[in-house]
């Protein structure tokens, strides 16, 4: 989001159960794809929930686990919806196998993410934004 998305949108991403380490295999695929890796670091999504957080106009879940957690409750009431893709960390298999997957994410939410950069967000009341935002996670 932060790549395709600037200067409109600023993306963060956080996990529900952060395993305090950003995955090796996931900075590997962004650095092939010549995308910033500095600072990232794993955290919980429930920093963006506490005040003094940035502001979400929008929050998309992507872990398939996720779809049946319950989210917290995001200041400002951000459009939300559910993007799931199997997750690559949990693939066990060779070395290729599990690139393999992590490439398959990446590739799932950036056909997603240039979907939802198409959007008329200017035109869509929130309503007929939130139905779009779903839509495009069906994909």
């Amino acid at each position: 989001m932060n790549h395709r998305g600037a200067p409109q949108f600023r993306g963060y991403s956080a996990g529900s159960h952060p395993s305090g380490t950003v995955n090796p295999n996931a900075l590997k695929l962004l650095a092939t794809a010549h995308l910033p890796i500095e600072g990232l670091r794993s955290k919980s999504w429930d920093e963006f929930a506490k005040p003094g957080a940035p502001r979400m106009d929008f929050v998309f879940t992507v872990c398939d686990a996720a779809a049946n957690e319950t989210c917290p409750l995001w200041p400002g009431h951000p459009i939300t919806a559910h993007w799931g893709v199997p997750d690559p960390a949990a693939v066990n298999g060779t070395p290729e196998e599990i690139a393999r997957a992590f490439r398959d994410a990446y590739f799932t939410l950036e056909k997603r993410i240039e979907l939802f950069l198409s959007l008329p967000h200017a035109s869509l009341d929130a309503l007929e934004m939130q139905a779009k935002c779903a839509a495009i996670g069906r994909q």
